[in-house]
């Protein structure tokens, strides 16, 4: 799944146009590594975001199916800080 929607379906950003532009202007890194919205996320990634004033740190735990319930997003992602 790209990560632009991963980011939108697991409702850490809310559209995927922003998720997109932050990840295009180097504002995500994965594991450590700028990475760009079309970037295939793997199970265990740790994502840092700089998302405004924030730092949003995140471990994939799995990947989610296509459409997620709102209840169900501590099961595939984990906010470390």
């Amino acid at each position: 799944m790209r990560l632009d929607k991963f980011l939108k379906v697991t409702r850490i950003i809310k559209r995927r146009t922003v998720a997109k532009e932050l990840a295009d202007n180097g504002n995500i890194a994965v594991n450590g590594e700028q990475k760009k919205s079309s970037y295939d996320v793997k199970k265990g990634d740790i994502f840092d975001i700089k998302y405004f004033n924030k730092n949003i740190k995140v471990k994939v735990l799995d990947l989610p199916p296509e459409s997620l319930k709102k209840e169900l997003i501590d099961e595939y992602v984990e906010i470390i800080g």
